[in-house]
């Protein structure tokens, strides 16, 4: 009897005839739809870095190697009221600290990778490609290419960003009233567009239910410190709901199986 091992995802790529573009494609077609809703987002930022007094160069690099657009807004929002490095680096590491459970939920996906492909998708990890590609990685299962459908739609996303940064920087003078128009909702909405989807069980309701309540409360506190507040709150809600229920469904099986040893 012989034993059939599933090809890992690079094993693919490499026996194929060619590199799968087509898979990059598909990527970058199904991040559109986010790719435009992050288009105001990105020009506002220019224009907020434009006024906050950051060198033109230091928000392209914002941009280009930070690539997180609602800690770089954060960032330079302090930069501008002369917020200590000390609070700057603290307030961004708590609202980047969502992608290391972007990481842990893609990991059993793209664990046999290479060094070459989990950097640069490490690197490439936004809200939106984690939205579009871990639906992607859940229907395959591993079993397609599904990492360059990954770079695809996240690098996708890097250059909309970097480009948008960039117009927001070339037309800042000219565009200085575009701040008052509330284009930022539009990143708000697909924030909403992104999250609800993936909102599937009770600790993951509870955790929004949570984060939500505690932004509210927490609003008026100094340099944004209630996003961190709201997140710390979501994370403590979800992991203690989910360890609840586990602990339930463990008393519920024990007496089930000791029932069925006297049997």
């Amino acid at each position: 009897m012989s034993i059939h091992n599933d090809p890992s995802p690079s094993q693919e790529v490499a026996a194929g005839s060619s590199f799968p573009w087509h898979e990059v494609l598909h990527g970058v077609r199904d991040v559109v739809p986010l790719l435009i809703g992050t288009t105001p987002f990105g020009v506002l930022f220019g224009l907020l870095g434009f006024g906050s007094g950051l060198s033109p160069w230091a928000v392209l690099a914002s941009s280009g190697l930070v690539f997180a657009g609602s800690a770089q807004f954060v960032a330079a929002k302090l930069v501008a009221d002369g917020v200590g490095l000390a609070v700057i680096l603290l307030t961004t590491f708590v609202i980047n600290a969502r992608h290391a459970l972007y990481g842990a939920s893609l990991a059993p996906f793209v664990r046999g990778l290479p060094q070459r492909w989990m950097v640069p998708l490490a690197f490439l990890l936004t809200d939106e490609a984690y939205a579009v590609v871990i639906r992607r990685y859940a229907e395959e299962g591993g079993h397609r290419p599904t990492h360059v459908y990954h770079l695809g739609a996240a690098a996708a996303m890097w250059v909309n960003w970097l480009a948008w940064t960039a117009l927001g920087l070339v037309a800042g003078p000219r565009l200085e009233g575009l701040a008052d128009w509330g284009l930022d909702f539009a990143m708000v909405v697909t924030f909403i567009g992104i999250t609800v989807p993936l909102i599937r069980n009770r600790p993951k309701v509870v955790a929004a239910l949570v984060a939500g309540g505690a932004a509210l409360l927490a609003r008026q506190l100094p340099h944004n410190m209630g996003l961190m507040v709201a997140a710390l709150a979501g994370i403590t809600a979800g992991y203690w709901t989910e360890g609840r229920m586990a602990r339930a469904t463990t008393s519920t099986v024990e007496p089930s199986e000791a029932e069925g040893d006297h049997r």
